[in-house]
């Protein structure tokens, strides 16, 4: 993709970073010392030369933390787990845009086979943020492009950030999103254990310290000052990241009983944040870890 012309000033009136952190404290404490304790490290550069080629299949599960313990003790002793400069769990930050009327959760709710998600990733540790596009085309492909962003900024569309999504969206051939506003709505966080599979050269994410937070730009969020915040402190998202074939993590995770399911930390979290949104796609998961 083409470099994008940078532009001037922010634009103006949304949540600000500081206002963020304060509303939404995290824990950032570590997975699971105890099965992860005696497995090797891998360093970022590796991971992403051994792990990152691949056709990739995604697979979700939410489980109860009290049984990630045991699926976690199971693991190959080759399994590695992501370390960099000694940290093995970092804390992570999500701030999600979309228009007044919700466009991209429709999209994703009904769902469309075109569709888009526009949010600042910030990895609150080494207080590194990016603008993050990420588009599914007609053949279903999922493309993620980003940017690199300033942390004061995550919480806020700047001229250069609004103009970077609309250039993403309209090489993907996404309509009806440009010219129209893009508000902050919801702010998610999170701490991320990464591991890599030798035997599959694939890699899962374990996220814990789960938290959902409304923004107040969203209009129909209620009253200036309302928090609507939900967390989940005792669940776990585990996300495989494999080929065709399923990876020795999702084998583990069938043995112990747990399914694929379908959720998204948007789309999940605003369904569940206000009940009148149009939820059936995320039912299953709502009822049984939200509600």
């Amino acid at each position: 993709m083409s470099a994008v012309p940078a532009a001037a000033a922010p634009t103006a009136a949304a949540p600000t970073a500081a206002a963020l952190t304060a509303a939404a404290p995290i824990a950032a404490e570590p997975v699971l010392d105890v099965p992860l304790a005696g497995l090797a490290g891998i360093g970022l550069a590796e991971l992403t030369e051994r792990a990152s080629l691949l056709t990739r299949i995604d697979r979700k599960y939410v489980l109860p933390r009290s049984q990630l313990e045991a699926v976690l003790g199971d693991l190959d002793p080759e399994v590695r787990v992501l370390d960099i400069d000694g940290v093995r769990s970092s804390a992570y930050e999500s701030v999600y845009f979309d228009t007044p009327e919700l466009t991209s959760f429709l999209m994703a709710a009904h769902p469309r086979r075109r569709r888009f998600k526009i949010r600042t990733r910030t990895y609150l540790d080494t207080a590194q943020s990016y603008l993050e596009v990420k588009t599914r085309g007609g053949r279903g492909a999922t493309v993620k492009d980003r940017l690199p962003y300033a942390l004061d900024d995550r919480a806020t569309l700047t001229t250069a950030g609004r103009r970077y999504t609309d250039f993403v969206l309209d090489e993907a051939d996404i309509a009806g999103v440009q010219g129209q506003e893009l508000v902050p709505t919801l702010m998610t966080r999170y701490v991320r254990t990464t591991l890599f599979v030798p035997e599959s050269s694939s890699r899962a994410t374990i996220d814990t310290g789960l938290s959902w937070a409304m923004l107040a730009a969203r209009r129909s969020a209620g009253p200036a000052g309302q928090e609507r915040r939900l967390d989940r402190p005792h669940l776990a998202i585990v996300e495989t990241k494999s080929g065709a074939r399923a990876s020795a993590v999702d084998r583990i995770l069938w043995a112990h009983g747990h399914r694929p399911a379908t959720i998204s930390k948007y789309g999940t979290g605003m369904a569940a944040l206000e009940s009148d949104l149009p939820a059936n796609k995320w039912a299953p998961v709502l009822r049984r870890y939200f509600r």
